[in-house]
């Protein structure tokens, strides 16, 4: 697989993971989803869910199987948001590693091009994915309200790093902004 099509996600959502409705889902045929962690669900230095992402998590979990997949080592603090949310988790994945992806798959028991992957790092979430065949979903970092106006240095640099390789970060098929979604309904911009 070339760089070009490694790097560029099948779906990218303006905002956060939290934007990723049920209708979305099961427009894009997903039947499961592969959450990364840090910044993607809560930011690097929470070490408890909110009460928006455990509403979104209740809600999102009557269409598809969830399970968590992050490459921190915490035990305490990725166990303790996992188990807040009552989701399997795999830690240490190493990212753009496959091996705890696939477990992941397996423990969901269904195929990689019925999961989608979802996370906010091109290098890590999107290229992982990508390398299994799976739906892979970008979605904006979710960051401490301390840390709301300063820029995302690793993932701007993944872009700019991704445009000299030739990859345009656009997606597959569509990019669903906020706008998109009026009363549950998606309208889908190709």
């Amino acid at each position: 697989m070339i760089w070009n099509k490694l790097l560029q996600p099948d779906l990218i959502l303006e905002g956060s993971v939290l934007n990723l409705t049920p209708a979305i889902i099961q427009q894009s045929g997903l039947k499961g989803l592969v959450l990364d962690v840090d910044e993607t669900l809560v930011p690097f230095t929470s070490e408890t869910a909110s009460p928006e992402l455990q509403a979104w998590v209740k809600e999102v979990r009557t269409c598809t199987e969830l399970c968590l997949v992050s490459n921190n080592l915490s035990e305490a603090r990725i166990g303790g948001i996992a188990r807040s949310l009552d989701l399997p988790y795999y830690l240490g994945a190493a990212k753009p590693s496959r091996r705890k992806i696939r477990a992941a798959l397996t423990g969901m028991n269904l195929p990689a091009q019925q999961v989608g992957m979802v996370g906010d790092r091109l290098f890590t979430d999107v290229i992982a994915g990508n390398r299994l065949g799976m739906f892979t979903v970008l979605v904006e970092p979710i960051v401490h309200a301390d840390a709301a106006l300063r820029s995302h240095p690793i993932r701007n640099f993944e872009v700019w790093f991704s445009e000299l390789l030739g990859a345009s970060i656009t997606p597959k098929s569509t990019k669903i902004y906020k706008s998109q979604t009026i009363d549950g309904k998606i309208n889908l911009k190709k």
